[in-house]
């Protein structure tokens, strides 16, 4: 190779390392900045949450807490071979049937209150 075309390619390699680096740093502020808006932002939601919890009375604040976590919870897809979804239905087919023959053996025992009786609810004490 000449040496004018060696000089151009190091000059052109430079040229385009400098303008990588460059790039680097301009991406580097970004996140710092990025980090910094999010700290100071959860920072503003845990004081905002401590000054609510103060003026609510704890009773309602722990009902609340309570509700939404059991609401949210996303179930996990399985991966199953067809065979095994075949032996699990099957499985779960067979519970079921035992379940509909025990309730259909014991109907006093379909209330949803479990002291609950049939004279129970004609008689007012």
């Amino acid at each position: 190779m000449k040496l004018k075309n060696l000089t151009k390619k190091i000059r052109r390699l430079e040229a385009r390392l400098q303008k990588d680096a460059k790039k680097l740093a301009k991406l580097k502020r970004k996140r710092g900045a990025a980090t910094a808006a999010g700290a100071a932002k959860k920072a503003g939601k845990t004081v905002r949450a401590s000054t609510r919890a103060k003026t609510k009375p704890r009773v309602q604040s722990a009902a609340a807490v309570q509700e939404p976590s059991g609401a949210k919870k996303v179930r996990r897809k399985l991966n199953l071979t067809p065979e095994r979804r075949a032996q699990l239905a099957a499985a779960m087919k067979a519970r079921w049937a035992a379940k509909r023959a025990a309730a259909a053996t014991n109907p006093q025992g379909n209330s949803a209150d479990p002291g609950f009786t049939q004279g129970d609810a004609s008689q007012p004490q």
